[in-house]
């Protein structure tokens, strides 16, 4: 009897695993959740990034109204591709937008946002990725939405699309602003 439990539990174990990866394979990894859904943003201070002409942020400067906060590097080949649609984010909803430039120089954020545009209001320099961790980003972009209380209502895991920014982010917004 023993002998023939050591034979079959290996291929009960393999039949297990495949009927995990099999049910997990079609995914949208734009819906991770956040634990920080319906909390307040975390304490942090983030200083400005030199030669932006804009201010860095902190916890504070997110009350007030809704804020979208949006995660990015100039060496980033998604957030070059999503630019466009934070700039008609911007100019569609009039939304406060916020930039979280992570792990980059300054000279080169400035030549990103030279050659992009610069849709952000405010933009701080997270050159140690402490923010953004504690942010429970794991990878760029990703985009928040925070609400006037400070509260982060909705999270964007990857570059915004056209059909996500219509079907997901902007009604995040009004939904906040609501």
């Amino acid at each position: 009897m023993k002998r023939v439990v050591l034979a079959v539990l290996p291929l009960v174990v393999l039949v297990g695993l495949i009927a995990v990866f099999a049910l997990n394979m079609n995914r949208d990894p734009s819906l991770v959740q956040s634990v920080l859904i319906d909390k307040p943003a975390p304490s942090f201070t983030l200083p400005a990034v030199a030669g932006t002409g804009v201010e860095g942020f902190d916890t504070a400067s997110l009350q007030g109204e809704v804020t979208v906060v949006n995660v990015f590097a100039s060496w980033c080949i998604p957030c070059r591709e999503e630019h466009p649609l934070l700039e008609r984010l911007k100019a569609e909803t009039g939304v406060r937008l916020f930039g979280i430039n992570q792990r980059d120089a300054a000279e080169n954020a400035v030549k990103f946002l030279t050659e992009l545009g610069n849709p952000y209001d405010r933009i701080g320099g997270d050159s140690d990725n402490r923010v953004s961790i504690d942010w429970g980003v794991y990878g760029v972009p990703e985009t928040f939405v925070v609400n006037a209380a400070g509260v982060i209502t909705y999270k964007h895991v990857g570059p915004i699309s056209p059909q996500s920014l219509e079907r997901d982010v902007i009604p995040a917004i009004e939904k906040a602003r609501g």
